[in-house]
C-alpha cells in the first residue's frame, strides 16, 4: 500500500507536467518531460511501486491510452467536465497536473471510455462522415447567406442543384460576389462527391458487424444511423444498466428537488411535492440517438416497437446507476417522457466533442426492441 502513487499529466502539444503523490497524499515528485513516447516510458521505467495515472480527455488521449496502458496498474482518462477541482484558484500546467493527482487519489474523477481497437475503422469513418456532413451544410448555409445579403428569395433546395445553378448565379450583378458563389459551388460539389466516397465505405466496414444487422430491424435506425450507433457505443456491456445506456444516448431526465422532508408531528417524513424536471441531460453524444425520436414526432406519434415507444415500456425498469444518471423519485420514467413530449422540442441541438471509444467484435445481445423493418436513413 505504501508504494502506491497516483500520477497526474497535463499534457500539451510540447510537453506534459507531470505531478506525482505517494499513498498519503505527500507530493513526492514534479517534473516537466517532452511529449515523446520513448520519454513517457522513461519516466514511468524509473518509477517503483504500483502506479496509478490520470489525464484529461483529449486530441492525445487515444494515442497515450495506447502507449501508457501496458506499463501501469490503474490508467484513467479522465472527464474534463467532471473536474470542477481544476478551475479553482490560480491556474498552471503544475497546478492541473497535481489537482489531477489529487482526484485521482480521491477517487473523484469520471472516466472516459477505452476499450479494445475492434471498431478502431468504423469508428474512424464514422467520425469522417460526421465532420464531412457537417461541413456540407456549412456551405450550404453560406451559399444562401450570399443571396439573402444581396435581398435574393432562395428558399427550398432549388438553389443548390446543378441545372439551375446559372439561372441563380445570373441574379447576382456584382462581380466579386458572383465569384464568391463560385468557389462556393465548387466546395460544394466537391464535398458530395467526398461525403458518398465515405458513405459507401462506412456502410461496407459497419456490415462486418453482426451488430449492424440486429440495429437496422428497429423502426427509424437505417443503414447509417446502425452504422454510427456502433461506431459511438461499440458494445452495450460497458453499460451496467440500461439506465445508463439511455444517460449515454441522451435521454436521462435531469431532476432538481430542495426540501424534500419534513416534521409532522416530531415524526421525520417526506414531502409530497414532486421534483421539478430540468429537461434531458446535456453530457452526452447527439447525433444517431435524437434523431429517431425527431423523426417519430414530426410522423405523428410513437408506436410500440419504436425507440421512443420502447422507452416509455420500459420506463418503468429498475433505479438508475453511475455515469450522471438520476433518481426519479417514486414515479417511473414514462412519466417523465409523457411531460416533455407536451412541452416543445426535446432539446435544442448542441455540438459536443464525443468521447473516444472503441470495442471488441463481439456481437450485440438482444437489446429489448421489437422486430420490424428497417427504415433506410434519410
Amino acid at each position: 500500500m505504501n508504494n502506491v502513487k497516483y500520477i497526474g499529466m497535463d499534457v500539451h502539444k510540447e510537453a506534459i507536467s507531470i505531478a506525482v503523490l505517494n499513498s498519503s497524499g505527500k507530493l513526492v515528485m514534479e517534473c516537466t518531460i517532452e511529449t515523446k513516447a520513448i520519454t513517457i516510458l522513461d519516466f514511468l521505467k524509473g518509477l517503483r511501486g504500483s502506479l496509478h495515472v490520470t489525464f484529461e480527455e483529449g486530441t492525445w488521449a487515444a494515442w497515450l491510452y495506447d502507449l501508457i496502458k501496458p506499463h501501469v496498474a490503474e490508467l484513467v482518462v479522465c472527464n474534463p467536465r467532471r473536474n470542477a477541482l481544476l478551475k479553482e484558484g490560480s491556474k498552471s500546467d503544475r497546478m492541473d497536473a497535481r489537482k489531477l493527482a489529487e482526484l485521482l487519489r480521491s477517487n473523484l474523477v469520471r472516466s472516459v471510455y477505452h476499450g479494445e481497437n475492434g471498431v478502431r475503422t468504423l469508428k474512424e469513418l464514422a467520425r469522417s462522415y460526421l465532420t464531412i456532413s457537417r461541413d456540407v451544410g456549412r456551405v450550404m448555409s453560406r451559399l444562401k447567406a450570399i443571396y439573402r445579403s444581396w435581398g435574393i428569395p432562395c428558399g427550398g433546395k432549388q438553389v443548390y442543384a446543378v441545372r439551375y445553378r446559372a439561372q441563380w448565379l445570373g441574379k447576382i450583378s456584382e462581380a466579386g460576389v458572383h465569384r464568391r458563389a463560385e468557389f462556393y459551388y465548387q466546395q460544394f460539389d466537391a464535398l458530395r462527391v467526398l461525403r458518398q466516397e465515405v458513405r459507401r465505405e462506412l456502410l461496407a466496414e459497419a456490415e462486418k458487424h453482426e451488430a449492424w444487422k440486429l440495429l437496422r430491424q428497429i423502426p427509424f435506425i437505417g443503414p447509417i444511423r446502425a452504422a454510427l450507433l456502433i461506431a459511438l457505443i461499440q458494445t452495450p456491456h460497458r453499460f451496467r444498466t440500461k439506465r445508463q445506456l439511455w444517460t449515454y444516448s441522451g435521454f436521462g431526465i435531469e431532476t432538481h428537488s430542495s426540501a424534500e422532508h419534513r416534521y409532522v408531528q416530531g415524526e421525520l417524513k417526506r414531502a409530497k411535492k414532486p421534483a421539478s424536471i430540468r429537461g434531458l441531460n446535456r453530457n452526452h453524444n447527439h447525433a444517431p440517438f435524437m434523431e429517431p425520436v425527431q423523426e417519430c414526432r414530426n410522423r405523428g406519434g410513437c408506436q410500440a416497437g419504436t425507440v421512443p415507444g420502447v422507452l416509455r415500456s420500459t420506463g418503468s425498469q429498475g433505479n438508475p446507476a453511475g455515469d450522471g444518471a438520476t433518481d426519479s423519485s417514486t414515479q417511473d420514467g414514462s412519466y417523465y417522457v409523457n411531460r416533455l413530449e407536451e412541452r416543445s422540442a426535446l432539446r435544442r441541438q448542441t455540438s459536443e466533442t464525443t468521447n473516444s471509444l472503441s470495442v471488441s467484435g463481439e456481437s450485440v445481445p438482444s437489446l429489448g426492441f421489437a422486430p420490424s423493418g428497417g427504415e433506410s436513413d434519410s
